[in-house]
């Protein structure tokens, strides 16, 4: 009896199991220009992330075939909401409940959204009335093999731009399916500044805008009369990555917040590894032509002098100065040369000491101040072999990370 009972739950576990659905296939996403992309899968692009709205496991229950659309104009991002199935579990078992999938996505898209497709089909033609928010800072092309040169603007923002809100509410809905981390802002805070990318496109003879994508930035006090712009939020939207956007962002913020003499420095909080490679990319470019990081002056080792051309002309600090030296040191070196790869290999070393440098003293203080066999048990986790290790884990890492932001250099030379 146990073991027909136990045959009847496995079945049963198997046939409610049919009926769970990866959320981040599930989700469609689109940026239609035209009326045939609507309905064309290679236009379709899928989240990196949903766990935010389904939870860790990224899974919504009671659905076969589930499909959530969610496709929106490539301009003004007016919006497509439908949930699609091919059978529901109610339809086997009385007693589950499937998933509140349709309740889940409403509470981060914004209110406006139709899931009438032809209704969405007719606000494309709306879109050639769609412009650019804000002011015009910076104008670049990008070659296409299918489509030749293609034109992107970078336009900043703020809140008080006309319609400006509803479409920031719009365009930051992507941001939880691309961040793992990602947050809502309170956009009303008039410190917020926002940098929007655009495509130039041609439909029917008349030029359109798409949205390619943005940056958030936080304008901090800075005692007595400076600012500190804080990079908050960033993304370049799955279509257009790859094409260098984010660099193209980064420089033209960089080159806007020069301008202003009230910045003290820019900075980023808590960025991504990936925002980390790129920012040390761009301001490479932006400090290589600088007099104090000539070639003939970096082997002497980063100097007081680069530190203050670096903030006096592009406001970025003595850290961020530091890495572009070590880049730029290592673009300069012979590393086929003994002697010269080793200065390089200490004079990096040595900076990435200082973590292990402070756990040293606070290993100095603990000595005064707790018992021998508490002493033991945090020596064990300082071991000076392993320190050295790790050493050189972090700093062949560190130069590996050097050698492509090099290479990239090389083909934008």
């Amino acid at each position: 009896m146990l073991v027909q009972s136990a045959d009847v739950i496995n079945t049963m576990e198997k046939k409610l199991a049919e009926f769970k659905c990866d959320t981040n296939e599930a989700i469609c996403l689109k940026l239609v220009r035209f009326q045939e992309d609507v309905d064309d899968d290679s236009t379709t692009f899928h989240p990196e992330y949903s766990h935010q709205i389904f939870g860790d496991d990224e899974v919504a229950f009671g659905y076969k075939g589930l499909q959530i659309q969610l496709f929106y104009t490539a301009g003004n991002l007016s919006t497509l909401f439908k949930v699609k199935y091919s059978s529901k579990v109610t339809e086997t078992f009385d007693c589950v409940e499937p998933d509140e999938v349709e309740g889940k996505i409403r509470e981060i898209i914004p209110a406006g959204f139709t899931c009438n497709t032809d209704d969405f089909v007719s606000l494309l033609e709306k879109e050639a009335n769609f412009k650019p928010f804000g002011t015009l800072l910076h104008t670049y092309t990008v070659h296409s093999e299918e489509a030749g040169d293609l034109t992107y603007q970078i336009h900043k923002a703020d809140i008080t731009c006309p319609g400006f809100q509803e479409y920031h509410e719009r365009l930051q809905t992507f941001l939880m399916w691309f961040i793992e981390t990602a947050s809502f802002i309170d956009a009303d805070d008039d410190r917020w500044d926002f940098f929007l990318v655009f495509e130039k496109y041609n439909k029917d003879g008349e030029t359109l805008y798409a949205t390619v994508g943005y940056m958030t930035v936080y304008n901090y006090y800075v005692y007595p009369d400076k600012t500190r712009p804080r990079v908050s939020q960033m993304l370049i939207l799955p279509p257009f990555q790859g094409e260098g956007h984010g660099a193209q962002l980064l420089e033209a913020v960089h080159r806007f917040y020069c301008s202003l003499p009230k910045v003290q420095d820019i900075t980023a909080e808590d960025p991504s590894e990936n925002y980390v490679k790129l920012r040390d990319y761009v301001l490479v470019k932006l400090c290589q032509g600088m007099s104090s990081f000539a070639a003939d002056k970096l082997h002497l080792g980063f100097s007081a002098d680069m530190a203050k051309e670096a903030q006096d002309k592009l406001k970025i600090n003595k850290k961020h100065a530091r890495r572009v030296y070590e880049i730029l040191r290592l673009r300069a070196t012979d590393m086929s040369d003994e002697e010269k790869a080793r200065e390089y290999r200490l004079e990096v070393k040595k900076r990435l000491f200082g973590p292990y440098r402070k756990n040293q003293r606070e290993l100095a203080k603990m000595r005064k101040c707790l018992r021998p066999e508490e002493l033991v048990s945090h020596m064990g986790q300082m071991d000076t072999q392993t320190q050295h290790e790790e050493l050189e884990k972090s700093y062949q890492v560190v130069v590996e990370e050097y050698r492509r932001i090099i290479e990239r250099l090389a083909t934008q030379a």
